[in-house]
């Protein structure tokens, strides 16, 4: 079993602030308290405390609309023994790049495709060509180039051969609105297959020019080409001319109402593409007002940005380890294995116990320790976590929950008071992560003013008792116009493919979860 990491939105980490840093040697104290050794003003000492960790159930679901993945969607499957069956599939509007098209007289549908551009290895390229290639368009006589690209996948790349069926069917539910919620775990009905095709696992450009002056006669970009049934786009679109389905946006979206596209395995890998780049077009022909003559014409439907685009991602974790664990929050002792998975997969709970607040409280009163550091360190399982490709990228925020009125809880959510008043400051990372090349890994969250928050308020320890971390896998975006975090709710989790198994609460365990405190006495 091989697994390949894909390397998109790595750079994430390096261009805004409060990045993830990577490192292989011990931390040193965050910024926010280095002056106390400065002169030898303080003494350090650092000691590690219980924390209380657990699994977090999101019900395998998580809002997947375009404000979440328009940058990346996913397509496979994958099955694993630690997480189960993980199938990925895709829905998407189509509209027409005008309303009321006239498509000329006695229109024949020649061909449509679907193209989609999965990520792929730009540096790997294998090219064949084909002198005696003939245009079918005319017979004529023309050379084909071909620049074939690996795919970057994630998963069992060798399995089915390599190869993953995809279909594309007919949506026949309405995808409702551009800004309306969804959610991965929604079905929405489908109706006639329109085509299918085995992806092998690359992708590919064409260019094809005339042999006589070397003029173009076909080229594409580097992708994944689905030829759709020309039959089914003739009846919909091109017997529908003058019909009021093709006088406006709203009527349309009602009558062709999008697109699935998915796989049939249950096994194999995920890849992913952007669905603004995504294409569809009908290649047809039909005579000019004033010709004699039909001429091939070209269509190119909006299947880009401004569409509805939902990812659909099915999850079945029977005989996984997931599937087998009690996955209820343990809030009061905690769990000794944590799963943390993307796309709507489990996430990591952290609660600071009152035995460890109150100890650190006492030692703030009595003994005027201040704390200069302060970190929830995380290892990966020495041997569940072989066999995934470690994530480089995890997100943590706060989370405080008011049972004031018991029957109907409240939960806040915010980014920790590290990211909020902390990110600023030199050489300051909210997590920094070690030896992913080794195992096990190792992660550290940084929640210095978090934790000085509770320790040095007047408030007692009824008053936190319920405010916990909740870590997930991938990262926080960026905003598009300031560069700055755009929220806490705005992270790569919804397309993360990433999965880890961590240990937890595990007594005696040299890898167990912990609190790390930095704190210095005069």
């Amino acid at each position: 079993m091989i697994y390949n990491m894909k390397k998109a939105f790595t750079i994430l980490s390096m261009v805004i602030f409060g990045g993830m840093l990577v490192y292989n040697c011990e931390p040193d104290p965050d910024s926010l308290g280095e002056q106390l050794f400065l002169d030898g003003a303080a003494n350090g000492n650092e000691v590690a405390y219980d924390v209380i960790a657990y699994n977090i159930d999101n019900k395998d679901s998580i809002q997947s609309d375009a404000s979440k993945i328009l940058s990346s969607a996913t397509l496979g499957a994958f099955s694993t023994s630690q997480f189960g069956m993980q199938k990925a599939a895709y829905y998407t509007q189509l509209r027409l790049p005008a309303y009321d098209p006239d498509f000329g007289a006695s229109a024949q549908v020649d061909s449509v495709v679907l193209v989609i551009k999965p990520q792929y290895a730009s540096d790997s390229i294998t090219t064949t060509t084909d002198e005696n290639y003939v245009y079918p368009d005319g017979s004529v006589a023309a050379k084909k180039v071909v620049n074939t690209y690996p795919a970057t996948k994630y998963g069992k790349t060798k399995a089915n051969g390599g190869n993953l069926t995809v279909k594309v069917h007919e949506v026949t539910e309405f995808l409702n609105g551009y800004n309306d919620i969804a959610y991965s775990n929604t079905v929405y009905q489908t109706g006639q297959e329109l085509g299918s095709k085995t992806f092998n696992g690359s992708v590919n450009s064409i260019v094809i020019t005339k042999d006589s002056d070397a003029s173009s006669l076909f080229t594409s970009e580097v992708g994944f080409r689905i030829p759709l049934s020309a039959s089914f786009f003739k009846t919909k679109i091109i017997d529908k001319k003058g019909q009021p389905e093709l006088k406006d946006v709203s009527a349309f979206i009602r009558y062709f109402r999008g697109l699935k596209i998915s796989v049939t395995e249950s096994d194999g890998y995920l890849v992913q593409f952007s669905p603004s780049t995504a294409e569809l077009v009908m290649y047809y022909k039909s005579i000019d007002t004033g010709a004699t003559a039909s001429t091939q014409k070209k269509y190119a439907f909006s299947i880009g940005t401004g569409n509805v685009h939902i990812g659909n991602y099915n999850y079945e974790r029977k005989d996984s380890a997931v599937g087998a664990a009690n996955l209820a929050s343990n809030t009061a002792t905690g769990d000794g294995t944590l799963f943390a998975q993307g796309m709507g997969g489990n996430s990591i709970g952290v609660k600071f116990p009152e035995a460890t607040i109150n100890t650190l409280k006492n030692l703030y009163q009595n003994n005027k320790a201040a704390i200069i550091s302060a970190k929830i360190r995380i290892f990966t399982d020495k041997v569940e976590s072989a066999k995934f490709p470690k994530p480089s990228l995890m997100t943590i925020v706060q989370r405080d929950l008011d049972v004031t009125d018991l029957a109907n809880p409240k939960v806040t959510t915010a980014f920790t008071s590290d990211l909020l008043l902390l990110s600023g400051t030199p050489n300051f990372a909210y997590l920094k992560a070690y030896d992913l090349d080794k195992n096990p890994a190792y992660y550290d969250f940084t929640v210095t003013q978090s934790l000085k928050d509770i320790v040095e308020s007047t408030k007692g320890y009824e008053y936190y008792k319920n405010r916990y971390f909740k870590i997930d896998i991938g990262s926080f975006l960026p905003s598009s116009t300031t560069g700055a975090l755009a929220g806490y709710q705005y992270t790569t989790r919804p397309f993360s493919l990433d999965r880890a198994v961590f240990k937890g609460t595990v007594p005696n365990d040299p890898y167990e979860i912990k609190l790390r405190v930095t704190y210095g006495t005069k």
